[in-house]
Order: C-alpha cells, then structure tokens, then sequence
C-alpha cells in the first residue's frame, strides 16, 4: 500500500509538471492530451493493481499483474523508440535532400555571377 501511495505521488507531481509545461506553452494540445493519458493509465493500473493480477491469472498467464504491466511497458517503450528512429532517419533524409539543393542553387548562382563578371 505505502507502495502505491508513493507511485501515485510521484504521477501526480509529474502530472503537475505537466500542466505547467503546458501553460507555459512549452508543449502543444495534442503532447498534453498523450502525456496527460500516459499518466492516468499509469495512476490507474497502479490503483487497480489488484484486479489486473485477478484478470492476468484469469488469462493463465504466471506471475503477478505488475510483471505483466512491466513486459507491457518494455514492448510499448521498444515500438516508440522503433518509431523514433524511424522518424529520426527520415529528419536525416529530408536534411541531407535539403543541403544538396541548396548547395547546387549556390553553385548554380556563383556560375550565374561568374559569367556576368567575364
């Protein structure tokens, strides 16, 4: 119990984190609504924690709810850092296309300036 009490401390003091970040409009609408939920189904499994050791022993699964919670977490924390570095190697491309461009625009206005000198 002293358990959950300090986990749910520690949820609402990021939530509180959260929302003044938000009003210092240092995150977007739709970044607060995401971590917003992350939060409050984090404050949620921990308050029903009971109930999904109840429905993980239901599934036949071995072992208590926090370690299934716990695998869910790691599977979920891999998906996103898969999809980050995703997104990150398509930053990447779209920079590299961008320097090519403005590289040949460069060298295409200095010939420009070359053969009005001469």
């Amino acid at each position: 119990m002293l358990q959950q009490l300090i986990a749910l401390a520690i949820i609402l003091f990021f939530i509180w984190r959260l929302v003044t970040q938000k009003k210092k409009e240092r995150i977007n609408k739709n970044e607060f609504i995401v971590w917003l939920s992350f939060w409050l189904a984090g404050a949620l499994a921990i308050i029903f924690i009971r109930q999904i050791d109840q429905l993980v022993i239901n599934l036949g699964f071995s072992g208590s709810g926090i370690n299934f919670l716990l695998y869910l977490t790691i599977i979920i924390l891999f998906y996103l850092v898969f999809k980050l570095r995703l997104s990150l190697a398509k930053t990447e491309a779209n920079i590299t296309k961008l320097t090519r461009q403005i590289a040949l625009n460069n060298v295409e206005g200095n010939n420009n300036n070359i053969e009005k000198d001469e």
